[in-house]
Formats: C-alpha cells, sequence, structure tokens
C-alpha cells in the first residue's frame, strides 16, 4: 500500500472588483458607468462588488459570488456544506472535500500533504491502516508495512531480517531451512546439531543413508569391505562386524567344493553336501567315473574318489 494521493481542484475563473468611478479591465472590453455590468444568474448589478468571471461556452461569464457559489460550488463529501470559491478544495475519486474536512477516520490527522487510502469509503492514514489491517512480525511485534519484503509460514509472518537460524541467528532469507517445533534452523546447522552421523565419515545424514547394526550410515559409505562396492540394496553377509558382499566373503571365508573349486557360501538357499571335512556343490556330488548324481545315493569313497557302486564294484573286479 504505497498510498493514494488527492488533487487539489483549480478554477479557471478570475475574481474582480467593479469600481463605479474608474474604468475597468479584468480580460473583458472596457466598461463604463453608462454599460450594465449585471450577475449572469440573478441579473443583480456588479458594480462596486466582487464577482468571478467563469468561463462560458459562449464567453466568459460574472456572477456575483452567492450565486457562483451555489451554482458551481462542490459539496464536501464529509460535512456536505458547499466548498466556497476561496476555499482549498481537495478531489478523491468523484469526491470532494474542504482541506480541513480531508483527515485520517481514525486519528484524524489532516491527509492533505499525507500518505493515505481508503477502506470502505473511509479515509485512513498509512499509520492507523497498517496498525489495522496489516499483520505483525511474530518476533518483534512491529507492523510488516506494506511494500516491505515478509516472510510467512505456518500462518505466521516476520520481517525479511527478523527470520533467523535459531542456532547462527543468521537471516534465513530465501534459504532452504527446517522447523523443529517453534524454532527454525539453517540446514547446515540443523545437520550439526540434531543430524545423525555416518558411521564410517562421522559426516551428518541429511536424508536417507542405511542402517547396519543400529549405526547409521551413508550409502555410499557402505560399502564391502573387501572390494569397497556399494552394498545398499543388495544381499551382503559379515565377519567380525566388517561387512561383505557374497562375492568377497565366500573368496576370503568360504570351504571350497571338491569338485569344481568354487566357494560353497550357502547362500540364497543353495544346498551342499558334507563328507569327511569335504564339500561340495549339490550339483557337483557326482561318481568321479560316470558322472551320475550320488545326492541320496550310496555311495564309495576311494582315495579322492567318490564312486557310484557299479563303478566300484567294476574297480574291484
Amino acid at each position: 500500500m504505497s498510498g493514494d494521493t488527492a488533487r487539489e481542484v483549480g478554477f479557471d475563473c478570475q475574481v474582480a472588483k467593479v469600481h463605479s468611478t474608474a474604468d475597468i479591465t479584468s480580460g473583458m472590453e472596457q466598461v463604463t458607468m453608462s454599460d450594465r455590468f449585471d450577475c449572469d444568474n440573478c441579473k443583480e448589478s456588479l458594480y462596486g462588488r466582487k464577482y468571478i468571471q467563469a468561463d462560458g461556452g459562449e464567453g466568459d461569464n460574472p456572477y456575483c459570488i452567492p450565486c457562483y457559489d451555489s451554482l458551481f460550488a462542490n459539496t464536501c463529501d464529509e460535512c456536505k456544506e458547499l466548498i466556497g470559491h476561496d476555499a482549498r478544495e481537495l478531489f478523491y475519486e468523484d469526491r470532494h472535500y474542504h482541506e480541513h474536512c480531508f483527515r485520517c477516520f481514525r486519528c484524524d490527522r489532516s491527509l492533505a500533504d499525507e500518505p493515505f487510502t481508503s477502506q470502505d469509503e473511509a479515509l485512513l492514514c498509512n499509520d492507523c491502516y497498517c496498525n489495522e489491517f496489516s499483520s505483525k512480525c511474530v518476533a518483534c511485534d512491529k507492523t510488516v508495512m506494506p511494500g516491505t519484503r515478509k516472510l510467512e509460514y505456518g500462518g505466521s509472518t516476520w520481517h525479511e531480517g527478523c527470520f533467523i537460524c535459531h542456532s547462527c541467528e543468521q537471516p534465513i532469507g530465501s534459504k532452504s531451512f527446517i522447523p523443529d517445533k517453534d524454532e527454525h534452523y539453517c540446514v547446515s546447522c540443523y545437520e550439526d546439531k540434531f543430524a545423525p552421523r555416518c558411521t564410517r565419515c562421522k559426516k551428518a545424514l541429511a536424508k536417507g543413508g542405511v542402517t547396519y547394526r543400529d549405526e547409521p550410515w551413508h550409502k555410499e559409505c557402505f560399502v564391502c569391505t573387501g572390494c569397497k562396492v556399494q552394498l545398499a540394496g543388495q544381499h551382503f553377509t559379515s565377519r567380525e562386524d566388517n561387512p561383505y558382499c557374497l562375492k568377497c566373503f565366500g573368496s576370503l571365508y568360504s570351504k571350497k567344493c571338491e569338485a569344481c573349486s568354487k566357494p560353497i557360501t550357502g547362500f540364497g538357499g543353495g544346498k551342499y553336501i558334507s563328507f569327511e571335512e569335504r564339500q561340495w556343490h549339490q550339483p557337483c556330488f557326482t561318481c568321479t567315473e560316470c558322472s551320475v548324481s550320488l545326492v541320496g545315493a550310496g555311495f564309495f569313497p576311494n582315495g579322492d574318489q567318490i564312486l557310484c557302486r557299479d563303478c566300484n564294484t567294476n574297480s574291484n573286479l
């Protein structure tokens, strides 16, 4: 609300006095005692009287003061009295006022040379308008003047400079912030004060992350101890509290299949066969001679070999 401006009304007329003992030149032709010089309305003589010469459609017409005021003067919107020719008149939105009637509806301050606004046709100075209709800053309890920069959040209003971080006390402005009950924090202060810290890099976790053994980790920090691949979203296992992807764990710690020499991890529901400290993947547990599956069947150990019944019989012939 920048404030409206009332205009001062000016009259295109001349005020003069006609003397009966001298010639008159006031924008008119020379007038002498032998000529009649009467009010254009009441026809009374204007000799020896003040008059107003107003612009007319067909020339300049003289009027005595009472006739001019009754014919041409505007009515004051406030006091409902005529605004005489010699009064300062102010004009605003088709309404006319005496200078002394053009005042604030609340505090009665003159608005003749002051910014103002209109509320439901009542004239108000800027101070009264702001006190009645503008919001107040919840931080300093002062009015947030129209046209000034402000911040609104959760139904409350702040001056831009009053909306500050509760920790560092710096204005937040248009930057991101995080509310905590009735307090507000810039992102960096909130992270320093409240955000959990990654178990590996000790930096704050602003969002996301994973939890392992009830401890928070950045996704990029939660990696395989062996190959350093990220483990978030995939199967993994651990040894001595160190996480490993399945490939690294199998390569480093799992027993090897006697047949294919690959690790036997047991993950993913895989089954294996164990015999005298030797292990086989279930599909790899076959007769050394004929490759028939020995799973669920009898077999005969022969040194490093595992033989089915038929192959064992043949080898003994």
